[in-house]
């Protein structure tokens, strides 16, 4: 791990704070662990664990999963409760307490039993009950991700072993049996420092829910194909049941943030600027499709918004605008020896609204202070993307869809998008602007493979 004085001076300074406390039964020889988030899970985070319980006995020996049950201070009396209750589970798997105690029936006990008999180390973090709540303006699932991490990251600081890996779940994602040993693989291949597993969001029963989760996996897919198209160094999902790093990387960018939501894009965007983010796709991870109002953005709400209006929801970005996106990331990359007036005016031969966002994003004033800080190309291309990052990517292609390039219909935006990356639509593909659940399945299915 990176020098003591590093992470001292970051645990000191910047971490979520010490009264939030691990209850752990012995950390010895961990050196991954994965870190959930909860609230209010009491039928589902146990799934969740007894999915990984199915991993490697060997895997399991030397993995810590830690639970950070949390709510705040002027959350629902009903969640409340929940969390209490799943916090004295917690406490009767950890100290190995007979699960008949506990007069459950049906699948969670059932659930509870499978977790206690395997070799899965369990730990929590109670950030739920009365003064350990977190903070009401400290922000959500950001913050208990934060605590989480943190802690995890103390505890790495104590071993020997390498790699020392954090990773990222939700409280409803399930995972492959294989999903532990295709992380330690990935990070032990030395590879990259960050990586995001494939995923496939669980399909609901209710054919109008399930149009509308694969409406919204497509509409994730599609947005990582024109960055791919792109050639933008943050083509990856954002997700953060999808999220795996080094110890030093988290340390390196600070941390987690403590963002209500949003928290893993912004994440995986400070550690796409120290390094690539790769895609793991040996295993798959398996988040929820459920309609969710605890948050303003994510999967959860883009389910409800989908429900609620299904047609303009589907619509996608116009592709035109990522070939403006990699025109202009090119033109970046060869501009070493240009003044910035001449940047922003072959920006604008690219395209009028190219130049209007520059302009409105303070290019004139900021390019120079980044060709000061760079004395050769590699440096230079380095500190472009520092400043035109994944959330400056998403700003330039949210203008350009408001001020000149609306959404068009979803098969008409993948037909261009595949045809503008292989030159030709595959005829696997359905036709047509109202596809059938089958025939979303289908389309989504080839989109799982190319992403």
């Amino acid at each position: 791990m990176k020098k003591a004085s590093l992470l001292n001076d970051y645990l000191n300074k910047y971490a979520a704070g010490p009264h939030w406390e691990l209850v752990a039964e012995n950390l010895e020889n961990i050196d991954q662990i994965v870190v959930i988030p909860a609230y209010a899970e009491k039928e589902l985070i146990f799934d969740t664990l007894a999915s990984l319980a199915a991993n490697d006995d060997a895997m399991l020996e030397n993995t810590l999963v830690l639970s950070v049950i949390n709510n705040k201070a002027a959350s629902p009396a009903a969640d409340k409760e929940n969390n209490a209750q799943t916090l004295q589970l917690f406490k009767m798997l950890i100290y190995r307490e007979p699960i008949s105690r506990c007069l459950l029936s049906g699948r969670l006990h059932h659930l509870l039993q499978r977790i206690a008999d395997r070799r899965l180390r369990l730990a929590f973090v109670d950030a739920s009950s009365s003064g350990l709540e977190i903070p009401q303006h400290s922000g959500g699932v950001g913050m208990a991700r934060k605590i989480g991490m943190d802690i995890a990251l103390r505890v790495l600081k104590n071993t020997s072993s390498e790699p020392r890996t954090i990773l990222s779940l939700d409280a409803d994602t399930r995972v492959q049996a294989d999903y532990l040993s295709a992380v330690r693989r990935f990070i032990s291949s030395g590879q990259a420092r960050t990586g995001v597993i494939a995923y496939a969001h669980q399909m609901p029963r209710d054919e109008v829910a399930s149009q509308a989760i694969c409406s919204y996996e497509i509409f994730l897919r599609y947005w990582v194909l024109g960055l791919q198209y792109a050639q933008s160094p943050y083509a990856f999902h954002s997700i953060g049941s999808t999220m795996v790093t080094t110890a030093d990387a988290y340390l390196s960018v600070r941390g987690m943030n403590r963002r209500e939501a949003g928290e893993d894009f912004y994440f995986l965007n400070k550690l796409a600027k120290t390094g690539p983010v790769r895609q793991i796709k040996e295993t798959v991870v398996y988040p929820s499709a459920r309609i969710s109002v605890r948050v303003p953005f994510g999967t959860g709400a883009a389910v409800g918004k989908r429900i609620a209006n299904a047609r303009q929801e589907r619509a996608l970005y116009d592709p035109r605008i990522f070939r403006i996106l990699k025109d202009w990331l090119a033109l970046m990359k060869n501009s070493f020896d240009r003044s910035e007036s001449g940047i922003l005016a072959m920006a604008k031969e690219i395209d009028a609204g190219l130049e209007a966002f520059l302009i409105g994003r303070r290019f004139l004033s900021d390019w120079p202070k980044i060709r000061r800080n760079t004395k050769d190309r590699k440096t230079y291309e380095r500190q472009c993307h520092g400043w035109f990052d994944g959330f400056e990517t998403l700003k330039l292609i949210n203008y350009l869809t408001k001020e000149f390039y609306p959404r068009v219909d979803q098969s008409s935006a993948l037909k261009m998008i595949l045809q503008m990356l292989d030159g030709e639509f595959t005829d696997e593909l359905p036709h047509g602007n109202v596809l059938s659940l089958e025939d979303q399945l289908k389309l989504l299915s080839y989109l799982r493979r190319r992403t």
